[in-house]
């Protein structure tokens, strides 16, 4: 007969024997292995510890500390009264911070002598020569850059070469000792739910290490045009800058370089993948250099790819003049499919494919237009980086047209509007009102979307539109081809 009271000591004593013996109490599902390599079908258990891969890691995790010269006070104290999306203190509109005010009180105009502003960040060593791998952010703009390793000896190093565009900066010391280094390891590899260790200086406490897992890969956040990030909830904090994730075998296999702002355990590294070709070329020739093809692109949504009637790619939303895409008859609608025979579903898999091809050769282009593939030969040049486009430009709106039967206000695209928005043409119609509770303004439409098809018939001017819309028969699906300026391309359906 079951009796509770003697269950529960049961269990008791089961719990104390296990403690007792060193062991912990872990309940498996299926077979399961060791942490690192463990089948798939398995669940991996928490490894014993991680002292044996700390040991021999760390040392070749290094403290890096650079000096730069500050003019004012404004950025040295930014981040005790607002994050880094906040405006600049002084610009109309936006109030001051309290430290703004207490300069204003006391100084008056006159600024804030110039001061040695002193930052902290991580770093790996890479070979036995003394190259460094490290965040640009941790270097940037630096005067003095010394490295600290962990046995205490301090060198003073110089910049190689760094890449604002993935935030990669490769440093390097002289030494005569023999160094210690870490090799970089393949995170293709990766796979969501391994164990890594992060090693690193956080808030200037040396050499902490930290375990978690990989949360997610492919991350995009928004700090560059190639973002590709491992997100993992190894704990990273102000500090690990710069500092390798590591896998269970002591591979490098990412950066550590952002945290989210509030976001307890949510740390984001740059894939090894991806950083080595960067520091392959910054240790060759201190600089990178990318393939371009001069076009613009986005994500197809189920809507467009339904639009296209295609299954994957990415979407050509410009093509700019003069550039080897305009040259090679690429134009804007065609659905880029594949490159040099390898797939691609995804913006940033193009971005990364061409940006690594070598100026001057040519790239294989596989392509549909119309609902019928293509191939072009494009020759790749060098791209030159320039700073994004943000925002939305500010204009007087041209008078509008009377509304329709879809409650939207329509007018032709003007030469000053096709500048403001930065158009490469003035073909289509403006919506300058949507009205409330119509049609349109229920699908979705909003002010200053652009028109530039319906149901894949190319409209020019108000004209092209009504005649579309005024020709739709009562129930008829219509389905727009509108781009949202700095959004990009979107398809919008509405039934008459």
């Amino acid at each position: 007969m079951f009796n509770p009271k003697r269950f529960r000591w049961i269990v008791l004593i089961a719990v104390v024997v296990a403690l007792l013996g060193g062991g912990a109490i872990l309940f498996p599902v299926g077979n399961a292995s060791s942490a690192a390599g463990a089948k798939p079908g398995a669940a991996p258990m928490i490894p014993a510890n991680f002292t044996e891969l700390a040991r021999q890691a760390s040392p070749a995790v290094v403290n890096i500390r650079t000096v730069q010269t500050v003019n004012g006070a404004g950025d040295a104290f930014r981040h005790f009264f607002g994050g880094p999306q906040q405006q600049q203190p002084g610009q109309p509109g936006q109030p001051q911070t309290p430290f703004d005010e207490f300069f204003e009180r006391f100084f008056g105009d006159q600024a804030p002598r110039e001061f040695k502003q002193r930052s902290l960040g991580s770093g790996f060593i890479l070979n036995k020569d003394g190259y460094i791998v490290t965040n640009n952010h941790v270097i940037q703009n630096a005067e003095e850059i010394q490295v600290k390793l962990k046995n205490g000896k301090e060198y003073d190093a110089k910049l190689i070469g760094s890449d604002p565009y993935t935030d990669i900066a490769l440093i390097k010391i002289e030494s005569e000792e023999d160094l210690p280094r870490l090799d970089i390891g393949d995170s293709k590899e990766l796979d969501i739910g391994q164990w890594v260790v992060a090693i690193g200086n956080p808030f200037g406490l040396e050499h902490t290490v930290t375990a978690g897992i990989v949360s997610a890969k492919g991350r995009v956040i928004g700090a560059g045009p190639y973002d590709d990030f491992i997100q993992t909830d190894a704990s990273i904090n102000p500090g690990n800058s710069g500092g390798p994730l590591i896998n269970m075998a002591g591979e490098v296999v990412g950066i550590n370089t952002a945290i989210v702002a509030g976001g307890a355990g949510i740390g984001f590294a740059i894939p090894s993948a991806m950083a080595s070709d960067i520091i392959t070329q910054l240790m060759k020739t201190g600089e990178v250099t990318r393939g371009w093809i001069g076009v613009g692109i986005q994500d197809l949504t189920a809507d467009l790819k339904d639009y296209y009637n295609v299954s994957g790619g990415v979407l050509i939303t410009q093509v700019f003049p003069g550039e080897p895409a305009a040259k090679a008859g690429i134009q804007p609608n065609d659905v880029i499919v594949s490159v040099n025979g390898k797939n691609v579903n995804a913006p940033r898999e193009l971005s990364q494919m061409i940006a690594g091809i070598e100026p001057g050769k040519k790239v294989r282009l596989e392509i549909v237009r119309g609902g019928k593939e293509k191939t072009v030969n494009v020759t790749i040049t060098q791209r030159q980086e320039e700073e994004a486009v943000t925002g939305m430009p500010q204009q007087e709106a041209p008078p509008p047209e009377v509304k329709d039967a879809l409650g939207l206000e329509t007018t032709n695209i003007t030469e000053e509007i096709a500048r403001q928005y930065e158009l490469e043409s003035t073909r289509g119609v403006i919506i300058t009102g949507v009205e409330p509770g119509s049609k349109g303004f229920e699908a979705g439409f909003t002010q200053g979307d652009i028109i530039r098809e319906i149901n894949h018939k190319p409209v020019g001017s108000v004209e092209d539109y009504r005649k579309i819309v005024n020709g739709a028969k009562a129930g008829e699906t219509l389905y727009f081809y509108v781009m949202r300026p700095y959004q990009g391309i979107q398809i919008i359906k509405v039934t008459k």
